[in-house]
């Protein structure tokens, strides 16, 4: 395989720009790279971001909607003829309460976090096959190492993404398109602001761009931070399963959540 395309000859795409790790990694890949096309549904949170880079296009798209997508890749392709990098950014996340469970919720999660990486994929695909090396760049999340309370329907969106990159990775070598997986640990996003719960070793988002940065010019096929925490979750992630499962049942909050709803429904 040939070596990697220096990162000041890409023609890079990144969705789920206009806020978080996206924001980040837009002011951090923009200086250093030829071209870079940023999506988000929003025009105008994209606006501010390309106002500060010369080398930056707009180019909106919603990745559930396959339809948007072919349209910033047919953008691509007129303006330049091929892609490079694709960074599948775009991502949501909700908790379950098992007290309140909801179906809809994971229906909402794995339709963004899922079926939005496979459009995504499915629009850069061929772009990427006209570059002289290809990149596919998916963005998990380290809780695919570990079950943990609250966290089935993100937690299974991103396990689904890194089996899914791994199958890619599988299937794109003999295209000379690699395949990297992003698992970060907790990072300061608007996402995560949100969280009632503690974060260990949050990290900013622009670290988390600049270890993203990092292992998509090595072309890693697993990229994780912070690599204290990963690892911890790794690790419990091997331990026997009546460990495992002790240690992510001291974690939960269900009994808390019974007792005001028991509460709740006492005061009715």
């Amino acid at each position: 395989m040939s070596n990697p395309i220096p990162l000041d000859d890409q023609v890079i795409w990144l969705t789920g720009a206009s806020s978080g790790i996206g924001e980040a990694l837009t002011d951090a890949l923009a200086p250093r790279c030829r071209a870079l096309f940023i999506s988000a549904r929003s025009e105008d949170k994209l606006k501010p971001l390309a106002a500060r880079h010369d080398n930056v296009i707009i180019a909106t798209a919603d990745i559930t909607d396959e339809e948007s997508l072919y349209k910033v890749a047919k953008i691509i392709d007129e303006k330049y003829g091929h892609l490079d990098t694709v960074i599948a950014n775009a991502g949501t996340c909700e908790y379950v309460d098992v007290t309140d469970f909801d179906a809809a919720l994971f229906r909402r999660v794995l339709d963004t976090n899922v079926m939005g990486l496979v459009n995504t994929t499915a629009a850069a695909l061929p772009l990427l096959r006209k570059s002289e090396r290809g990149y596919l760049i998916g963005v998990g999340s380290s809780v695919s190492m570990l079950a943990m309370p609250r966290a089935q329907a993100y937690g299974a969106s991103k396990a689904a993404v890194a089996h899914f990159l791994e199958s890619m990775k599988a299937d794109l070598t003999a295209m000379n398109i690699d395949v990297s997986l992003v698992s970060p640990g907790f990072v300061k996003t608007p996402l995560t602001d949100v969280n009632d719960f503690p974060m260990p070793m949050r990290i900013s988002a622009e670290k988390a761009a600049d270890a993203i940065i990092d292992g998509i010019e090595k072309r890693h096929w697993h990229i994780h931070f912070p690599k204290t925490f990963t690892r911890i979750l790794w690790f419990i992630g091997q331990l026997p399963a009546f460990l495992r499962h002790r240690i992510t049942a001291s974690m939960s909050r269900t009994d808390e959540a019974l007792k005001q709803r028991h509460a709740q429904e006492s005061d009715s």
